[in-house]
């Protein structure tokens, strides 16, 4: 299963007020391992980027103006993030995001190939996961953070890819937390014919036979006697009514 850990930056909080992308960041994640391949990139917004933004990700308008428009990016970073599942934040804001810049290029170009989200991706909010889980806490990734023991240390300010890099550590510890334990056949110096690259050791066929351990006389009698009292308090008992039941020639239950 491929997966695409994402966050964005922003210039401010409503794209319907005009607020525009600034930078995305983004982690590929198949059969839940990090595969080290990564969508890095900062955008030139064309408006200027509200204070109250700057404070959060510390991302100024001087360090935007010289890169790409949308525009010039959409196509590379639609292929990354196309037919995968997206691992998302407060998935509801970044996708909101994504969807305007994809309206705002169709306007553009004429061209509806891209977009939106929804249509061509998979999308999961680790918020709205966290929250089914800790009903009544804090879920940021920083208290996520510490809930789960992941450093986050190096996390001054928000940054798209730091945050996504972070928050692929977060889901994949909230979702089982078994990142360290894959077993593939290499590691275990096996085949997948032999089964190890699944965890599984085949016994061999000419193993000798399990041993069958029968009912003692005095166990079969408080079985009968178990049932009878069964009956007896409920009026039913379907047990030894079953269909194909039957005693063996040793008198134990069978189907």
């Amino acid at each position: 299963m491929r997966q695409i850990v994402l966050d964005t930056e922003t210039t401010g909080i409503d794209p319907k007020e005009g607020h525009r992308l600034i930078e995305i960041g983004a982690v590929e994640v198949i059969n839940r391992r990090l595969t080290g391949r990564t969508y890095h990139q900062y955008i030139n917004p064309d408006r200027e980027i509200e204070a109250e933004a700057i404070e959060i990700h510390g991302i100024t308008n001087e360090r935007v103006a010289g890169e790409p428009r949308f525009a010039e990016v959409a196509d590379a970073f639609w292929e990354f993030i196309r037919g995968a599942e997206l691992v998302i934040h407060n998935a509801a804001f970044d996708v909101g995001f994504i969807d305007h810049e994809f309206t705002m290029l169709h306007a553009q170009r004429g061209d509806p190939r891209l977009g939106p989200v929804a249509d061509h991706c998979g999308v999961l909010d680790t918020l709205k996961l966290a929250r089914d889980k800790h009903p009544g806490q804090r879920n940021n990734l920083d208290a996520l953070c510490k809930r789960y023991d992941i450093d986050n240390g190096h996390r001054v300010l928000h940054g798209a890819l730091l945050d996504a890099e972070i928050l692929a550590d977060v889901y994949l510890a909230m979702t089982g937390g078994q990142t360290a334990l894959i077993l593939d056949a290499e590691a275990q110096g096996g085949s997948a014919e032999s089964g190890s690259a699944s965890g599984i050791r085949r016994l061999s066929s000419d193993r000798p036979r399990l041993a069958v351990t029968r009912l003692s006389e005095p166990e079969l009698a408080a079985h009968h006697a178990k049932l009878a009292s069964i009956r007896e308090k409920s009026g039913q008992c379907h047990w030894d009514s079953l269909p194909g039941w039957q005693q063996d020639d040793t008198g134990q239950a069978a189907l």
